[in-house]
Protein backbone atom coordinates (compact mmCIF):
# COMPACT_ATOMS: atom_id res chain seq x y z
CA UNK A 1 0.00 0.00 0.00
CA UNK A 2 1.45 3.64 -0.75
CA UNK A 3 2.13 3.72 3.50
CA UNK A 4 0.72 4.41 6.55
CA UNK A 5 0.19 7.99 5.89
CA UNK A 6 -2.59 7.11 3.72
CA UNK A 7 -4.50 5.48 6.90
CA UNK A 8 -6.14 6.81 9.38
CA UNK A 9 -8.16 4.04 11.28
CA UNK A 10 -9.36 6.60 13.83
CA UNK A 11 -11.44 8.55 11.31
CA UNK A 12 -15.01 7.35 11.06
CA UNK A 13 -17.15 7.39 7.52
CA UNK A 14 -18.60 10.79 6.35
CA UNK A 15 -21.63 9.19 6.23
CA UNK A 16 -23.59 5.93 4.88
CA UNK A 17 -23.79 6.86 1.11
CA UNK A 18 -21.88 8.88 -1.35
CA UNK A 19 -21.05 12.34 -0.21
CA UNK A 20 -21.80 14.25 -3.66
CA UNK A 21 -24.71 11.73 -4.83
CA UNK A 22 -26.45 12.59 -1.22
CA UNK A 23 -26.09 16.02 -1.83
CA UNK A 24 -27.35 16.20 -5.45
CA UNK A 25 -29.71 13.93 -5.26
CA UNK A 26 -28.47 11.10 -7.20
CA UNK A 27 -27.30 7.71 -6.87
CA UNK A 28 -24.28 4.97 -7.05
CA UNK A 29 -23.66 1.45 -7.68
CA UNK A 30 -20.82 1.00 -4.67
CA UNK A 31 -19.60 2.76 -2.27
CA UNK A 32 -15.64 3.00 -1.40
CA UNK A 33 -14.05 5.12 1.57
CA UNK A 34 -11.28 7.36 1.66
CA UNK A 35 -8.62 5.53 4.44
CA UNK A 36 -7.02 8.84 5.23
CA UNK A 37 -10.05 11.05 6.07
CA UNK A 38 -13.31 8.57 6.02
CA UNK A 39 -14.67 10.40 2.84
CA UNK A 40 -17.78 8.16 1.49
CA UNK A 41 -17.61 8.03 -2.71
CA UNK A 42 -19.37 6.25 -4.91
CA UNK A 43 -16.98 3.50 -7.14
CA UNK A 44 -15.77 3.97 -11.26
CA UNK A 45 -18.92 1.72 -12.09
CA UNK A 46 -21.25 4.65 -10.80
CA UNK A 47 -21.92 7.35 -12.70
CA UNK A 48 -20.10 10.20 -10.89
CA UNK A 49 -17.45 8.59 -9.48
CA UNK A 50 -16.98 10.23 -6.87
CA UNK A 51 -14.47 8.04 -4.90
CA UNK A 52 -11.96 8.62 -7.79
CA UNK A 53 -12.55 12.38 -8.21
CA UNK A 54 -12.08 13.06 -4.02
CA UNK A 55 -8.44 10.77 -4.77
CA UNK A 56 -7.84 13.25 -8.03
CA UNK A 57 -8.66 16.19 -5.27
CA UNK A 58 -6.79 15.77 -2.16
CA UNK A 59 -4.23 12.82 -3.01
CA UNK A 60 -5.86 10.56 -0.66
CA UNK A 61 -4.12 7.46 -2.20
CA UNK A 62 -6.36 4.59 -0.76
CA UNK A 63 -9.95 3.80 -0.23
CA UNK A 64 -11.65 0.68 1.15
CA UNK A 65 -14.89 -1.03 0.03
CA UNK A 66 -17.72 0.29 1.90
CA UNK A 67 -19.86 -2.73 0.95
CA UNK A 68 -21.04 -5.38 3.45
CA UNK A 69 -18.40 -8.19 3.99
CA UNK A 70 -15.51 -6.60 2.00
CA UNK A 71 -12.56 -5.35 3.27
CA UNK A 72 -10.43 -5.11 0.36
CA UNK A 73 -8.65 -1.62 -0.55
CA UNK A 74 -7.53 -0.46 -3.29
CA UNK A 75 -4.57 2.21 -4.28
CA UNK A 76 -5.06 4.81 -6.60
CA UNK A 77 -1.43 6.00 -6.67
CA UNK A 78 -0.05 2.36 -7.57
CA UNK A 79 -3.54 0.59 -8.80
CA UNK A 80 -2.90 -1.95 -7.04
CA UNK A 81 -5.91 -4.37 -5.04
CA UNK A 82 -5.07 -5.17 -1.46
CA UNK A 83 -7.25 -7.88 0.37
CA UNK A 84 -7.10 -7.19 3.92
CA UNK A 85 -5.27 -3.95 6.02
CA UNK A 86 -6.05 -2.05 9.32
CA UNK A 87 -9.19 -2.43 10.26
CA UNK A 88 -11.15 1.13 9.76
CA UNK A 89 -13.17 2.70 13.06
CA UNK A 90 -16.41 1.70 12.64
CA UNK A 91 -19.14 1.56 10.31
CA UNK A 92 -17.04 -0.44 7.92
CA UNK A 93 -19.77 -0.53 5.87
CA UNK A 94 -23.11 0.66 4.82
CA UNK A 95 -26.63 -0.52 6.44
CA UNK A 96 -26.54 -3.86 5.53
CA UNK A 97 -30.26 -2.91 4.37
CA UNK A 98 -29.34 -0.28 1.92
CA UNK A 99 -29.65 -1.57 -1.60
CA UNK A 100 -26.43 -1.86 -3.91
CA UNK A 101 -27.29 0.35 -6.02
CA UNK A 102 -28.88 2.69 -3.84
CA UNK A 103 -30.08 4.67 -2.41
CA UNK A 104 -33.55 3.09 -2.29
CA UNK A 105 -35.85 5.32 -3.89
CA UNK A 106 -33.36 6.97 -6.25
CA UNK A 107 -31.71 4.43 -8.68
CA UNK A 108 -33.36 4.48 -12.00
CA UNK A 109 -35.32 1.29 -13.30
CA UNK A 110 -33.36 1.16 -15.94
CA UNK A 111 -29.75 1.08 -13.58
CA UNK A 112 -28.00 -1.27 -15.68
CA UNK A 113 -28.25 0.36 -19.04
CA UNK A 114 -27.20 3.29 -17.70
CA UNK A 115 -24.17 1.67 -16.11
CA UNK A 116 -23.23 -0.24 -19.45
CA UNK A 117 -23.93 3.35 -21.12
Amino acid sequence: MSGENGIDPSVPPSGSGCAECDAAGGWWFHLRRCAQCGHVGCCDSSPAKHATGHFRETGHPLVQSFEPGEDWYWDYATNELYEGGPELAAPVSHPADQPAPGPAGRVPADWAKVLRA
